[in-house]
Formats: structure tokens, C-alpha cells, sequence
């Protein structure tokens, strides 16, 4: 095969970093936008934060000196040319970033409050608990690593979900202690008397269990020893609700099983659940926006911390001048001349996209806003109307991974409750009139209609999509139980009651 030459055109799409850096930006919440912007300034020193607060300043007032229309390319090979084309006075103005422009709150941020502190929490951990208890036994040094171990192999929600022989194995490839399963079992047994009662057991039904066990030392009463009785050879019966073979195998009358119901229901499945505090993100939620109704007129507001003071460092400024003033002809000088142009360039680069995201965070919220106002003046989810990441990219001309960006992980609050952007995004139902109303709609009146019924005689998904259809709504037997799974509510059987 013989080699040719030839011309080829090519349209390809190649993202800038300043992009790059954006969609980044967009996927960060409020709560972790503090710990993004002090990793940007510890990597750049020239940037930094202002302690001044200039949020009364109107756009008039405020020089726009990080904009970007003009594009430019900064990639450097620091050469003469280069370094001669350098224009120093678009870097040392004094007039720049004495103010940053996207700090104007006119509109989109609520007024300033005085400084805040968030509230520390303190803390137990729940392996602190269990080690407290732990120390109220007689154990030697062996035993005493041994039960460490075996506290330190229990979940959060109190259960021990590793084999015997697993701890065993840890043990001695960790720390070289050898031990046997029956000395591991043991010292299960002594940990399993800790508090709360029900703490190292190995699956919900030994849970239960050790609770009941723990509550007949304090009560003889024949229900518990009934419970007892139903917990260890009925359990999968009771899971099930096979209530009537229960009540054939042990004898009793609908009153006594319902007693014996009422003593299990009481009991923790996740015993530690509530023992101990950790410190976790999720205990914390910083919404996004606030959404106000104003006499029935919606007012969006950021969060305040989406728009933090940032400016260029003085030092390096003042550094340009002095260079600016000196001779340009040695080699070392050139090289830090192009190393603060870089760094100034890269802090303009990250206050632009601060100035981005703000700006698509607001449009994009409007925009859901506007489209859910029903649901934001009322907080009735029944008002929700069908909508997808689809439309709200039409409506803010954004492309609709950007708009899926701004959705994630992000939260309004509202005179109705918190609620993340997901939330309101749903797919649409028709009805018998051909109107297209939310998913969401429809789960809201599934719920109600489980809410409402007989426990006694609960709601097969038939009937329930029979109700729906008297309702207008088209929608088959298996939607409805796709929504019930949805939704986390059982089969009808299993939420029978007595």
C-alpha cells in the first residue's frame, strides 16, 4: 500500500479550562463551597479574601475587571516575545479588584446578617460507649484486645456483621494474637449485655431477641414470654404476617397475639442507631436558595455564601510594579514576571467562574420557580406539574448536562420544608380529559389513599389502581406498583394489622 498525503477538516469540540473549571463549580453545594475556595487560595497565592463588605455598592459603581468576553490565551512558553507583549498596567491598576462585581445582592442575595458561627456539636461516638462499658469488665490483656476488636467490628447500626473466624484471622495477621473461636464467642456473649440491649447481635431476629431476653428480667409478664417464644422458632411467620398459623401453633386468641405484636413493635430494631452522636455532613443541610412568598409574589434569594469576597493579592501587584519599573532584561527577572502573570491570570479565571456559577444558579432556579409557582405559593404536591431537566434547558438556553449539574446536590428552602431540586423534577401522566399531570401527583394520592385505608383489610394494587382510574388518572396495575416500591410501602399482606 502505497503512503499519500491529504487535507482533512475537522469539526471537534475542545473544552477550555476555564469550562472545565466552571462545570466543577456547578456541581459543588453551598456547604462545600468554603472548603473549595480555601483550596483554591492555598494552591494560588494570589488570590485571596477580603475582609471588607462591600454589599451595598450598586453595578454602577463597580468596575468589571474580570471580564471575559475577550478570549485569550494563556498558555505560556515564556519567551522574549511574550514576556515583551506583557502589558504590566492591565495588572497593577489600583482600581482593580478593589470590589468585585458579582458581590452586588440587589436582586439575587439576602440582606448581610452579622457574622455567623455554625454550631459545634459534642460528641460520643458509639465506639466510645461501648469501649466505656467495655471497661467495667474483669478482662486480662488478651481478652481485653480481643473484645476491642470485636467492638471495633460492630456497624453503626449495633450489629456484627464479620464470622467469628474473620476476627479471628484479623487477630493474628494484625496483632499477632492467637485465639479461637469459642474465646470470640464468649466475649460476644459478655458484649451482647451492654447497653442498649440488642448491641454485637448477628442479624435482626438475635436482635429482637436479646431485647425480649433483656425486658424478662424486668417483666414475668405472659406476653413477653410469648414474644420470646414467636421471635425464636416463628420469626420468618412473623415477618410474613402469617398470623393465623402462628396463632394455631402457640394457642392464642386474636387479644393475646395482638399483646404479643404491641411488646415486638416496641423494640429497636437498630440499637444503635441512637446511641452515641457522629459528626456527619448530613446532620447539616445548607440550602442553596430561599424562595419567599412576598402577598403571593415569589422572591428568590442565594445563599450568602455563594458569593464570597475575592480579590487579587496586593503583594503581587505591587511586585509587578516593581518589576514594571526595573530592567527587563535579565532571565530571572522574566521568569517571575511570567510566574505572577500566570497566578493573576489564574485567580481572574476562578473569580469569573465564582461570577458564573452564581449567575447560572440563579437563572436556573428561577426558571424551576416560575415553572412550579403552584407548588411554591400553596406547598401542595398535588400542584407539582410534570417536568424534566429537558425543559428547564429551553427555558434558560442552558445545555441540559448544565442544568443536571445544578439540580445535584442542591436545596431550596421554602416556608413548606427543605427540599432538594430532584424533588420537583418528575415525569408526566396523562388523564382521561388528555391533561398531563406530575408522577409526583399521583405517588401523593397513592400515599393517601394506603394512608386512609382499613389495616385491617388493606388495599390490593387492583384496587388501588381501580381508585386511581375513578380519580381520571390512566395508569396500569404494574405503575402502580412500581410507584408503591417508590414510595417503600409493602404489599397489602404485609401491611395487614390486626
Amino acid at each position: 500500500m502505497a503512503l499519500s498525503q491529504g487535507l482533512q477538516q475537522k469539526l471537534l469540540q475542545k473544552l477550555s479550562p476555564q469550562q472545565i473549571q466552571l462545570m466543577k463549580l456547578l456541581q459543588v453545594p453551598t456547604a462545600n463551597l468554603e472548603e473549595r475556595i480555601k483550596e483554591e487560595m492555598e494552591e494560588n497565592p494570589a488570590l485571596e479574601q477580603s475582609d471588607s463588605d462591600n454589599d451595598d455598592l450598586s453595578a454602577e459603581e463597580i468596575k468589571d475587571e474580570f471580564d471575559s468576553s475577550d478570549e485569550e490565551d494563556y498558555d505560556l512558553d515564556g519567551s522574549d516575545d511574550e514576556y515583551d507583549n506583557i502589558d504590566i498596567s492591565e495588572y497593577v491598576n489600583d482600581s482593580d479588584d478593589d470590589i468585585a462585581d458579582y458581590r452586588m445582592r440587589d436582586d439575587n442575595y439576602p440582606d448581610p446578617d452579622e457574622k455567623k458561627s455554625n454550631p459545634v456539636k459534642l460528641e460520643t461516638s458509639f465506639y466510645d460507649v461501648l469501649l466505656q462499658q467495655l471497661g467495667m469488665l474483669n478482662l486480662d490483656e488478651k481478652q481485653q484486645v480481643i473484645a476491642e476488636q470485636i467492638v471495633g467490628s460492630i456497624d453503626d447500626d449495633g450489629y456484627l456483621r464479620r464470622e467469628n473466624s474473620a476476627i479471628v484471622n484479623d487477630l493474628a495477621f494484625r496483632q499477632n494474637i492467637i485465639t479461637t473461636e469459642e474465646e470470640v464467642e464468649q466475649l460476644i456473649g459478655l458484649i451482647q449485655q451492654f447497653e442498649p440491649a440488642g448491641i454485637c447481635a448477628r442479624d435482626l431476629q438475635e436482635c429482637l431477641l436479646l431485647q425480649i431476653a433483656a425486658r424478662q428480667k424486668q417483666n414475668t409478664a405472659e406476653d413477653t414470654k410469648t414474644a420470646y417464644i414467636l421471635l425464636d422458632k416463628y420469626f420468618e411467620e412473623f415477618t410474613k404476617k402469617h398470623y393465623e398459623k402462628i396463632q394455631r401453633s402457640l394457642g392464642i386468641t386474636d387479644e393475646q397475639l395482638k399483646g404479643v405484636i404491641q411488646q415486638i413493635i416496641k423494640l429497636n430494631p437498630r440499637p444503635g442507631g441512637n446511641m452515641g452522636e457522629v459528626n456527619k455532613m448530613e446532620d447539616y443541610v445548607v440550602p442553596d436558595f430561599y424562595i419567599l412568598n412576598n402577598a403571593g409574589i415569589l422572591e428568590l434569594t442565594l445563599n450568602s455564601r455563594n458569593a464570597p469576597d475575592l480579590r487579587i493579592s496586593e503583594g503581587y501587584r505591587d511586585m509587578l510594579k516593581e518589576y514594571e519599573r526595573g530592567s527587563k532584561k535579565d532571565k530571572r527577572q522574566k521568569e517571575a514576571v511570567m510566574f505572577i502573570k500566570q497566578k493573576i491570570d489564574s485567580a481572574k479565571w476562578f473569580i469569573d467562574a465564582i461570577k458564573q456559577r452564581q449567575n447560572t444558579l440563579f437563572h436556573t432556579m428561577t426558571a424551576i420557580m416560575n415553572h412550579q409557582k403552584d407548588f411554591f405559593l400553596t406547598g401542595d404536591e398535588t400542584m407539582l406539574k410534570p417536568m424534566i431537566l429537558k425543559d428547564i434547558a429551553e427555558k434558560t438556553f442552558l445545555d441540559i448536562s448544565t442544568v443536571s449539574r445544578v439540580a445535584n446536590s442542591k436545596f431550596v428552602q421554602t416556608e413548606f420544608g427543605t427540599y432538594r431540586l430532584k424533588f420537583f423534577f418528575s415525569e408526566s401522566l396523562s388523564t382521561d380529559s388528555g391533561e398531563e399531570v406530575s408522577t409526583r401527583e399521583v405517588k401523593k394520592i397513592l400515599s393517601d389513599l394506603i394512608g386512609a385505608e382499613e389495616k385491617k383489610k388493606p388495599l390490593s394494587d387492583e384496587r388501588l389502581t381501580e381508585l386511581l382510574q375513578e380519580k381520571g388518572y390512566n395508569i396500569a396495575r404494574r405503575t402502580v406498583a412500581k410507584y408503591r416500591e417508590q414510595l417503600n410501602i409493602p404489599v397489602a399482606r404485609l401491611r395487614k394489622e390486626l
